[in-house]
């Protein structure tokens, strides 16, 4: 019995959660059941990642400060700073960025 609401994956039939239609402009609305089993909600940056010969979406993870510093700053860490140094170099940069003329 083909049933047109289920998928076959194996040996096991897996009924649709929702579905989405694509727009012109390649917009996917995520369905309401989704969003809430997501946890996600205005903003929020879904990723799409390609698995063998399948698509996954999934709600982007949250990083630990630890794992943006070592992603931004790959280098050997840098000489320790007093707080007067570090002051200043903000100091120095905002008056770089907001320069006029």
């Amino acid at each position: 019995m083909d049933l047109p609401w289920a998928h076959y994956r194996g040996n096991v039939a897996v009924m649709s959660l929702a579905s989405s239609k694509l727009t012109a402009q390649g917009q996917v609305s995520v369905p309401a059941e989704v969003r809430r089993r997501l946890g996600i909600g205005p903003g929020s940056v879904l990723e799409w990642v390609q698995e063998g010969d399948h698509f996954v979406v999934r709600r982007v993870g949250t990083y630990t400060s630890e794992q943006v510093h070592s992603a931004l700053f790959q280098k050997k860490p840098s000489a320790p700073r007093t707080l007067a140094e570090l002051k200043e170099g903000i100091r120095t940069a905002t008056r770089k960025r907001h320069a006029r003329g």
